[in-house]
């Protein structure tokens, strides 16, 4: 390995004592939770405890799977007592992504999203990579750590959706880590996971999207409405963009008081972190990468705009916020 990723090791393992109490804290997504299996088998025999909590619902039928087939033990934050931890470790995700985890004073952040200005005694922000299980298997293969299958296999099913199968943004690190984990990986159990994408009540939001969506110039976009689950917005999302004629996807719904917005394209000449930044990042969290993005907006700081009760309205005002960046992007 490059003597970079060494020193970095050295330098993720100086934070760290022997009768440390260690907090992993993720919003729980395969990246999330594959690096975070990944810093526990870093710190196994190095520290007295390491706890992996989520700061989400987990509800996608994927990451329960991936859960439960790879045996992992979660906690969710609020059963969490921070006193009784003496470090915070954050992967895939910065501070700012979410309030929850202002309870928290990081010590390290591994991640692979934009920098959004964040601090801690150790920080590892590679914006260029395809997936933070990239980040970690360098970490792993520093220590000279031979992965299980189990762990290799959420690594590997973790860089894979991150990347899209490579269509998304990557780089050669992310192909390097996908090739060594291929190896240790368990693709039977990797295909399971893959394979539980989709419950059966998701359907009649399918069905909503597919009835009421509107597509103009290689762009579609569905409202839909109240939904049970923010990722079923990604879900749509995604499923759009597999029609020959799109290149840009848009799907929003309405989730605890919040407008959530999922952005997708093709990747040719787009910008979706931008496009989602520049139409919704003065309301609320919005950006992401080239082809994936993602905004967050509480509904109170639209009322004085719009009324989100208003469907036909509220969903004109979204398209017109949207159209306005992506002609340009």
């Amino acid at each position: 390995m490059p003597r970079s990723a060494a020193e970095k090791l050295h330098r993720f393992y100086d934070r760290f004592l022997n009768d440390d109490r260690v907090l992993i804290l993720i919003n729980a997504d395969p990246d999330a939770i594959a690096s975070a299996m990944a810093v526990k088998r870093l710190l196994w025999h190095k520290v007295a405890s390491v706890t992996i909590s989520n700061i989400n619902v987990i509800e996608r039928p994927d990451n329960l799977a991936m859960i439960r087939l790879l045996g992992l033990g979660l906690v969710h934050v609020k059963e969490i007592d921070p006193s009784r931890f003496n470090r915070c470790v954050i992967v895939d995700s910065q501070p700012k992504h979410n309030e929850l985890f202002d309870a928290f004073a990081p010590d390290v952040i591994i991640d692979h999203h934009p920098e959004t200005g964040v601090q801690a005694p150790y920080v590892d922000i590679r914006p260029k990579y395809g997936a933070t299980a990239s980040i970690m298997t360098e970490y792993l293969r520093a220590a000279r750590i031979k992965p299980s299958a189990k762990l290799a296999t959420g690594l590997f099913f973790a860089i894979k959706t991150d990347t899209s199968n490579f269509e998304r943004q990557a780089l050669i690190e992310d192909v390097r880590a996908f090739q060594f984990l291929y190896r240790h990986t368990n693709i039977h159990l990797a295909r399971k996971i893959e394979q539980s994408e989709i419950r059966l009540d998701f359907l009649k939001f399918f069905a909503s999207a597919l009835a009421n969506m509107r597509l103009r110039k290689g762009r579609v976009f569905a409202h839909l409405g109240p939904v049970v689950n923010p990722d079923i917005c990604v879900l749509i999302a995604d499923f759009f963009m597999k029609i020959s004629s799109v290149n840009w996807s848009f799907v929003s719904g309405l989730y605890h008081h919040s407008l959530i917005l999922i952005f997708r394209n093709d990747g040719v000449r787009k910008n979706a972190g931008k496009v989602a930044k520049e139409s919704f990042g003065s309301f609320g969290p919005a950006g992401g990468h080239k082809s994936m993005a993602r905004a967050e907006i509480p509904l109170e700081s639209l009322k004085p705009l719009i009324d989100p009760q208003d469907e036909k309205k509220f969903t004109n005002w979204i398209i017109k916020k949207i159209e306005k960046r992506a002609g340009k992007k």
